[in-house]
């Protein structure tokens, strides 16, 4: 036989008592929502007073906890705004990264449309050019300085040609594929070209140093020198080159020496153009006296 479900007989006084009065209570309150019913009915102005009484007795519990809830309906509305700003913030960071991807994309069509506007202007100077091609490869260790062009014969390329890009002065073509040629930097140990000094007009001697930079000789003794800034372009003495080309500015100067910068950055040739030889002058015509 099963033990009885509650041996302590005053735990079980206690839960008895409870539910007598939880019936009293619910009789009672039974019993005055029929008295409140029937107040209502029979006597309305009693029953507002009631009402009113009511009101005066919950409106202090009302006025306490009224802070509580506003207070708690603060709190969810701070949490979601603090979610909302940071799905904000978030969607803010992407748009600027956009805008910034955007930005730089500009700058670069910008810097190609300036490149190409300035190839255009020398492919409608007076020097027809032979092509404009890319340039593909540059070496720039050593002494020696070189980059290859993707043009060739078949593209009406020979050697000897000179090479400028919007800047200046690039080189000449030392060797040449059928697709694709090999390019002499002003800036190699082995180069040489005959240039003048804007501001004096003076012919000089530019050589190539083999470390990006060009050393310049005076070809005549006592001449009026060099001056830090000094623009040097092409003289177009020797039929390669043709003349007034800009080709470097003077850093440096050291009596009948100086050393120059190339305008044409070797490290930042993109595009270049070839042009054809300059054409040697005729032969002087002998004097009258010794015509026959």
């Amino acid at each position: 036989m099963a033990p009885p479900r509650h041996r302590d007989r005053g735990f079980s006084r206690r839960i008895q008592y409870g539910l007598f009065f939880g019936y009293i209570a619910a009789a009672m309150g039974t019993v005055a929502g029929i008295a409140l019913l029937l107040i209502a009915r029979f006597d309305p102005v009693a029953y507002e007073g009631i009402r009113g009484l009511a009101l005066d007795v919950t409106a202090p519990v009302s006025v306490a906890t009224r802070p509580i809830v506003r207070g708690s309906g603060s709190v969810a509305s701070d949490i979601g705004d603090y979610f909302n700003a940071a799905h904000k913030n978030r969607a803010l960071r992407e748009e600027l990264a956009e805008a910034r991807r955007k930005v730089i994309q500009a700058r670069v069509l910008a810097f190609e449309n300036a490149r190409l506007k300035r190839t255009l202007k020398l492919v409608g100077e007076q020097v027809r050019p032979i092509v404009a091609a890319r340039i593909v490869g540059s070496s720039l260790s050593g002494s020696r300085r070189f980059a290859t062009l993707a043009a060739g014969s078949a593209d009406g390329i020979v050697s000897g040609q000179p090479v400028r890009v919007a800047d200046g002065l690039v080189g000449r073509i030392a060797e040449v594929g059928l697709h694709a040629s090999r390019i002499i930097l002003l800036t190699d140990g082995g180069s040489a070209v005959p240039l003048r000094v804007v501001r004096t007009g003076e012919a000089v001697l530019g050589e190539g140093h083999g470390d990006g930079a060009l050393e310049i000789h005076a070809t005549t003794a006592g001449g009026p020198g060099f001056r830090r800034g000094d623009l040097l372009v092409t003289s177009g003495v020797g039929g390669v080159y043709p003349a007034d080309m800009p080709v470097a500015v003077v850093m440096s100067a050291s009596g009948e020496l100086a050393a120059a910068r190339p305008l044409a950055d070797p490290a930042k040739l993109d595009f270049a153009i070839v042009l054809p030889e300059q054409p040697s002058p005729p032969p002087l015509a002998p004097p009258e006296g010794r015509k026959r």
